[in-house]
């Protein structure tokens, strides 16, 4: 490749955690590709840049594994080995214990910096075959029958057979394209940080519903000194957000405590890593959206560019990690056929594959929030008794268990633990 004009067989045009899994997906299967990404490593791995976790199910950590992730980030990540679902102050819930399924955990709690780090190392590996420029921008990406050029914003030029679009829910991309999305908000925001306890997790992930919106625990692994820490996802109307997150830290701690509860003994807010007191929570905005084709002439849609659902399951990034999986199938394929990698039939063929999928978890994730967010009281006693149904009927709580865990349907190679 030459100062000024770079020629690959794929473009990927954004750097987050989908960007960056496809781009190893692709490299550790030979297909040469170029990684734009308009911020630096160093930004990327800061700690005030991302302050969430990431629930990976057993059959991301697979992928993971298959693209040759997985080591870097392994002493980081929190093993799942239970999930407890509650509602509000029901006295009923669901509990999932992994041993009912087999030996492996459900899935692992890692933090999100811990992701990019493990998938930084693999592509430094894979420099061969993935070049990642950093930082620079798409200035313009033309798509014609024959291929893709992408101009940067340091006048360098790209030319590949396929663009793909990881440039977050706003991608600039997919609307270039002029494909349009359906939209909506829930009212919400998460209110996301880190907590220590007196006492252990082991393993056990708690989702309790309440009629703000569900408030998730997830294990983590122990920090540095030895303190037991949860990642929290508090889920909170959005006109009371601001409430909490401009209250001092003593006041914010109180306020948590009293929706964790003490079963894990004495609960307290930690900063970020790295990060000065004051600099512990971080909030994001909740709602879904899903883009209306996944697919374009010589672009493809992954991740938050074709869909953002709610954390409610804590699927949002499974559902990139299967969009990746697909995709990279896809293209691996047609060119071991000889076809075009970047031709309608491959197009045609990963948007078949994800359709489906991508609208049943937004539609389970869309009636979840709205059927537990809510305190009639016929509602609730149905949702109480629904859970209660599925915890004794064995052969359904196994079912929702392997999908939880991302080992249902037909699943892309990479999502079995098999290379390309």
């Amino acid at each position: 490749m030459s100062a000024a004009a770079l020629t690959c067989e794929i473009v990927i045009i954004g750097g987050g955690l989908a960007g960056m899994t496809m781009a190893a997906a692709l490299g550790s299967a030979g297909i040469s590709t170029v990684l734009v990404d308009r911020d630096t490593a160093e930004t990327r791995l800061a700690p005030a840049f991302d302050g969430r976790t990431t629930a990976l199910a057993f059959g991301a950590r697979r992928l993971m594994q298959a693209i040759g992730a997985w080591d870097a980030m392994a002493a980081e990540a929190q093993p799942i080995l239970d999930i407890r679902v509650a509602d509000d102050n029901s006295p009923l819930f669901l509990h999932y214990d992994h041993s009912e399924v087999g030996d492996d955990p459900l899935g692992w709690i890692v933090e999100n910096r811990h992701i990019r780090w493990g998938l930084l190392q693999r592509l430094g590996a894979l420099s061969g075959t993935v070049t990642h420029l950093c930082p620079v921008m798409a200035n313009h990406v033309e798509r014609a029958p024959a291929g893709v050029t992408v101009t940067l914003s340091d006048g360098r030029e790209i030319t590949a057979r396929l663009a793909i679009a990881a440039d977050g829910r706003a991608s600039p991309l997919r609307q270039q394209a002029g494909i349009a999305t359906d939209r909506w908000g829930y009212g919400q925001q998460a209110i996301v940080c880190t907590v220590a306890h007196e006492d252990p997790h082991n393993g056990v992930a708690i989702e309790h519903f309440m009629p703000s919106g569900p408030f998730a625990i997830l294990p983590m692994t122990d920090d540095a000194e030895g303190r037991h820490r949860s990642s929290i996802v508090w889920t909170e109307k959005e006109r009371l957000v601001p409430y909490y997150m401009q209250m001092d830290s003593a006041g914010f701690e109180l306020a948590l405590r009293r929706k964790f509860g003490d079963f894990w003994g004495r609960v307290s807010v930690l900063p970020s890593a790295g990060a000065a007191s004051g600099n512990e929570r971080f909030t994001y905005p909740l709602g879904l959206m899903l883009a209306r084709h996944y697919a374009g002439e010589r672009l493809a849609l992954i991740g938050e560019a074709a869909h953002v659902v709610h954390p409610i399951a804590g699927q949002g990034f499974n559902l990139s990690v299967r969009d990746i999986a697909a995709l990279a199938e896809a293209i691996s394929d047609a060119r071991a056929l000889g076809q075009d990698a970047g031709g309608a039939e491959v197009l045609a063929r990963y948007e078949r594959w994800r359709r489906f999928d991508v609208a049943t978890l937004a539609g389970t994730t869309d009636v979840l929030n709205r059927l537990f967010s809510n305190t009639e009281p016929v509602l609730k006693l149905a949702r109480d008794l629904g859970l209660a149904a599925v915890g004794k009927v064995p052969p359904l709580k196994r079912f929702f268990m392997r999908h939880a865990m991302g080992t249902v349907g037909e699943l892309p190679r990479l999502m079995r633990g098999e290379p390309l």
